[in-house]
């Protein structure tokens, strides 16, 4: 039998396929305890009860693993194979991502168009891991390269572009210790943290819901001054009683996740916090209520009772939301590419901008092209994946407290 080398180490990679079942593992290498290998790499996945199991070692003596191994395949019920070992000392890429790829469903031709885009900018998949099932099915795929920051940002662009031909949303992210630790993770609120927008709730009780819902919207799509636009909303408050903030807030739904998210993230220390073009009058005990820790909106005006329709001080406009998610971040001592922004709308663009991952959620087209990563389907806990916290990690966690799955 050929080996590979490693330096001037014999090398030979031992691959076991077959059903997963307790001590196949052990049987393996209580077999190569006897041979004087040494073990170099190894990697074990099961998919759906099924076993792949890759070690890389190097021989003392050539064959001597090939005989070890004779008859292992009969006795643990596993096919094991023996060839040429690869050089386990050899150069790596020096940039590491992790590029996740989500999709309702995911399939074969997505994955094979994004792993496409990848092989052609000369970057290598090492390893692949499911993320989650549900709500959607996503896969991280651990990504060597050689290439410059100018070559990942056309990689990026590439890779959107191609994921949303295929209906899929994919997000790149740093690898190695850039990803680990704590973070601030700082969200939009209005059609982001929850499903509504606050100033249409308000509107309706003043019989304006229709005229104020087409100004957001023009204005979510970047069409509007927001500042003006959210003035002119305001104004059509007027004279409406502030006793309608009671029923606005118990309207309030969370979109599906929310609270699987923001429980998650504070189980791994991460702070959060809220910053809205919405209002703090709902903003602040949503804030409360969800333990976040930071929150920053608009203020509405009240004299005697009432609206005036006007706001408080300066509008918490596009500028204003990342000056406050570097302001939360020099308050929790944490540089800024260890900040995560979430939003939706052309308001939400400079903090996205401004985080070391800024991710648009079911966000309107202008936010998606400049975001590092998008989602678009209606689940926010959907974004763990992107911060690698897988599925099963959640239900493990949640089944130790006793805490109920969000329906």
């Amino acid at each position: 039998m050929s080996t590979g080398t490693s330096g001037t180490r014999p090398t030979v990679l031992v691959t076991v396929t077959g059903r997963d079942r307790p001590g196949v593992t052990s049987a393996l290498f209580t077999a190569l305890a006897g041979t004087g290998a040494d073990v170099l790499d190894v990697e074990q996945v099961v998919v759906a009860d099924h076993l792949t199991l890759a070690v890389l070692l190097g021989e003392s003596a050539p064959g001597g693993v090939e005989a070890a191994l004779a008859g292992l395949d009969a006795a643990a019920g596993v096919t094991v194979t023996c060839a040429p070992g690869g050089d386990a000392d050899g150069p790596r890429r020096p940039r590491r991502l992790h590029v996740t790829l989500l999709g309702a469903p995911l399939l074969p031709a997505a994955v094979a168009r994004i792993t496409a885009v990848v092989a052609a900018h000369g970057a290598n998949v090492d390893r692949i891991r499911r993320m989650s099932r549900t709500p959607v099915t996503s896969i991280e795929l651990d990504v060597s390269t050689t290439g410059t920051a100018a070559d990942l940002l056309d990689l990026r662009r590439t890779l959107a572009t191609a994921a949303g031909e295929h209906g899929v949303d994919v997000a790149v992210s740093p690898g190695g210790l850039a990803r680990m630790g704590r973070r601030l993770v700082v969200m939009d609120v209005d059609s982001t943290l929850i499903r509504q927008e606050v100033i249409e709730l308000l509107a309706a009780h003043a019989g304006r819901e229709a005229e104020v819902a087409a100004v957001t919207e023009r204005a979510m799509r970047g069409e509007l001054d927001f500042a003006a636009s959210l003035r002119e909303r305001v104004a059509c408050l007027e004279g409406l009683s502030v006793d309608v903030l009671a029923d606005v807030r118990a309207a309030v739904e969370l979109t599906p996740g929310a609270r699987t998210l923001v429980r998650t993230l504070h189980r791994l220390g991460f702070t959060l916090a809220l910053v809205s073009g919405g209002f703090l009058e709902v903003v602040g005990p949503l804030a409360a209520d969800l333990g976040i820790a930071h929150a920053r909106a608009n203020r509405l005006q009240v004299v005697h009772g009432r609206f005036t329709g006007r706001l408080l001080g300066p509008v918490v406009d596009r500028a204003a939301k990342a000056r406050a998610l570097r302001e939360f971040a020099a308050a929790e001592d944490l540089p800024l590419h260890r900040t995560v922004a979430i939003g939706d709308g052309a308001n939400d663009l400079d903090m996205i901008d401004a985080a070391g991952l800024g991710i648009a959620f079911n966000a309107k087209p202008v936010v998606r092209a400049q975001a590092d990563a998008a989602v678009n389907v209606p689940y926010l806990d959907a974004v763990l994946p992107l911060l690698g916290i897988t599925r099963d990690d959640v239900e493990d966690a949640d089944a130790a407290e006793g805490v109920l799955a969000e329906p």
